[in-house]
């Protein structure tokens, strides 16, 4: 009987560990659509960040919006995405059709954690106040933490964030103030994995993705720039 008992947590924390995704397992079921805007499949819900000018026929069982800007938030997008049981979480109201989540809280959402961390500018602190609580989001997935950074420059916040993959903004007139910046935010977040976005439509261009690749290839952690779909 003792040998069953204690065996039983060694069961539990094996097979946990069998079942439990990668970084590299989890980047597989991210889709980048352009800006700031991604689908992440996962075992219990389809999520979609940020969906502005998204097209596919899939639709969305959580949709999370980070803030009320026209290149992260459309009504438009959302709606096409929808069907009657999505669940659209934000951290301002929309038509009270959404669950309101504000930075430093979370929620369980179909059997996913959720978390809403802040987002704001420093030096360009007109651009992304952090009074008005714009959101960045932490998704656990399979055991994989996923960091959607939302509009932010590096702020000291993200030292305690610990996550496993970092989808980090690279304009410098809106977001981070350089691409250095975007890659000593990565470091900060302890991500194994880093993935550049909001670059090539408003600000921000290719070769900004590339030196972000670059520099942190330098400093061991690994960055992909994924395909626009």
């Amino acid at each position: 009987m003792f040998k069953k008992f204690f065996l039983f947590p060694f069961y539990l924390l094996f097979g946990f560990i069998l079942f439990a995704d990668t970084p590299d397992d989890v980047v597989k079921k991210i889709q980048w659509f352009g800006q700031s805007a991604f689908k992440i499949e996962t075992p219990k819900a389809v999520v979609f960040i940020d969906p502005v000018g998204v097209k596919t026929p899939e639709k969305a069982d959580i949709i999370l919006v980070t803030h009320s800007h026209g290149d992260h938030f459309s009504k438009s997008d959302i709606e096409k995405l929808s069907k009657p049981d999505t669940i659209i979480i934000a951290p301002f109201d929309i038509d009270g059709k959404n669950k309101i989540l504000l930075p430093n809280n979370k929620m369980d959402v179909k059997g996913l954690v959720i978390e809403a961390v802040p987002a704001y500018n420093i030096v360009k602190a007109d651009r992304h106040p952090k009074e008005k609580n714009f959101a960045g989001y932490i998704l656990t997935v399979n055991g994989v933490r996923v960091y959607h950074a939302g509009d932010t420059e590096k702020i000291p916040e993200m030292k305690n964030f610990n996550v496993d993959i970092a989808l980090l903004p690279l304009g410098q007139k809106y977001t981070m103030n350089s691409v250095s910046e975007a890659v000593e935010a990565a470091v900060d977040l302890k991500a194994k994995i880093a993935i550049p976005m909001h670059f090539g439509q408003y600000e921000g261009t290719e070769v900004d993705a590339k030196k972000f690749v670059d520099e942190l290839t330098g400093k061991r952690i690994k960055a992909l720039i994924l395909k626009r779909n």
